[in-house]
């Protein structure tokens, strides 16, 4: 028997083709395949391993570089543009070098030319010709040298321009690489303060620490007093509270028992006053100290002059200096306050035979009831009308004693009968709107009204109220207009 042994076949390794180390296989494993019919190889299908699509790939290349320029400081963009100077710098000599050999090879090329020409009147036949085809190459030659010139001149002009750019970047670039430094000094010199605060205030809290510690024992003491008084004022607190709230009531009762007897004394007092007045003095006041009310000088003795026979002025009393406020156009025995009064004495100044007596009210003037809210509710109206007769007109008396309309508006005043129009004024300096100072059964119940200059009005009202309303819902609207509506030489 014979033994039979596999041929070992050698292989030639160089024949193999190594395999680069560069070489990406799809996969790391041997394809799988099913035998179809009639023994068919048929694939598998291959699964999709596709990776991110190139527009994502794109996005997130762009991303990290627009970070990456983010965080690039100006210092290095002040070196990015130092070696681009240099950079332009080196391109410049080249361009200078370049220029010196084209220089050289026009002085060669012509020197070549001369000769080639000196040789062509020597030669003659066939190396004449040659000589002329080298002439034309010589002509080609310089030709395209002086192309090759004019791009050169191009690109050196372009590279200074480049130069000079990137040197202006350059010195921009150190400019704020300089300022950016004086910034950071700042910043760490603010820093440095603050730390040195925060070190101090440290320093003073260990130290209040500390103080506390020490004073531990006294707070806690007085804590332990506090809280013992605070025992003892709870266990006392409501006996103590119900003295102090009798005693309080009692006080309360004993001072308005005091006051109404108070009271009942001035009222004693202004009467006898009053009582023994009447027996030296000539002339007194009769009527209410009220708005809506007249007053009136009356004659108390027998000796006084009749007031036919004196001059009269009624003048507001000034009780913060001395000169009294005279009424212009009050000089009759009678007069009726008006909103202007409230709140001020009234005196009445009677001069006769070179001999001046005053009276005055007992006190100032006071408002009447109901009137504040009565100009409450006209005030939320737009505008009021008030039924009004007209008893003169420019200082002559009006013989018609028909009923017009006296329409007080936010604006103007107005003042008509039916269709027809008497006056119709806005709030301006020329006009004066005051109560009506001369003698008259209705004075309380008059004002007078001056439109504008050259026309006036007295009207007469329904009522004291309407009268008093009036004249303090137009001074009210003329007030928000910035106008001051008062009488004659009023001081307000």
């Amino acid at each position: 028997m014979t033994k039979v042994s596999p041929e070992v076949v050698a292989v030639d390794m160089e024949a193999v083709l190594p395999v680069s180390a560069d070489v990406s296989f799809v996969t790391n494993h041997f394809p799988k395949y099913k035998l179809g019919a009639d023994n068919q190889i048929l694939e598998e299908p291959k699964e999709d391993n596709n990776g991110p699509s190139l527009k994502e790939v794109i996005e997130e290349e762009t991303t990290q570089l627009s970070e990456q320029h983010k965080r690039l400081s100006v210092r290095d963009l002040a070196c990015k543009f130092d070696k681009n100077l240099t950079a332009a710098a080196k391109l410049s000599e080249e361009a200078k070098l370049r220029e010196v050999a084209s220089l050289e090879g026009h002085v060669l090329l012509k020197k070549l030319r001369d000769a080639l020409e000196h040789l062509r009147g020597r030669m003659a036949g066939r190396n004449k010709e040659d000589v002329e085809k080298a002439i034309s190459m010589v002509e080609a030659l310089a030709v395209k040298l002086t192309q090759n010139e004019g791009e050169l001149i191009q690109e050196k002009f372009e590279v200074k321009k480049l130069a000079n750019f990137l040197k202006q970047a350059s010195e921009d670039a150190k400019k704020l690489v300089n300022q950016e430094k004086s910034f950071a000094c700042a910043e760490i010199e603010s820093a440095r303060a603050v730390v040195q605060r925060i070190g101090e205030a440290l320093d003073e809290q260990a130290r209040v620490s500390q103080a506390s510690k020490d004073q531990a024992p006294d707070v806690e003491g007085l804590v332990e007093e506090v809280q013992e008084a605070r025992r003892i004022q709870l266990l006392h607190q409501p006996i103590k509270v119900m003295e102090m709230e009798h005693e309080l009531r009692a006080l309360r009762t004993q001072i308005r028992e005091k006051f109404i007897f108070s009271v009942k004394l001035q009222k004693e007092l202004a009467i006898s006053k009053r009582a023994e007045e009447n027996k030296t003095r000539l002339y007194g006041l009769d009527g209410g100290g009220i708005l809506g009310s007249c007053l009136r000088i009356q004659i108390c003795s027998d000796d006084a002059p009749q007031l036919s026979k004196c001059s009269i002025q009624w003048c507001r009393v000034s009780l913060e200096c001395s000169r009294d406020e005279v009424i212009l156009g009050a000089d009759k025995a009678m007069y009726a306050p008006e909103p202007l009064d409230v709140g001020r004495i009234l005196q009445a100044d009677i001069i006769s035979n070179g001999q001046k007596v005053s009276v005055m009210t007992a006190g100032p003037i006071d408002s009447a009831a109901g009137l504040g809210s009565y100009i409450e509710t006209l005030v939320k109206k737009s505008n009021t009308d008030f039924s009004v007769t007209i008893s003169q007109m420019n200082g002559q008396n009006y013989s018609s004693n028909s009923v017009h309309v006296l329409h007080v508006g936010k604006m103007r005043m107005k003042l008509s009968r039916g269709w027809i129009t008497k006056a119709r004024e806005i709030y301006s300096a020329p006009m004066q709107l005051c109560g009506y100072r001369g003698e008259s059964n209705t004075a309380a119940r008059s004002l007078f009204w001056q439109a504008r200059k050259g026309l006036s009005f007295t009207l007469t009202f329904e009522s004291e109220r309407d009268r008093n309303a009036a004249i303090m819902l137009a001074r009210k609207y003329a007030l928000d207009c910035n106008v001051m509506l008062a009488g004659p030489d009023d001081q307000v």
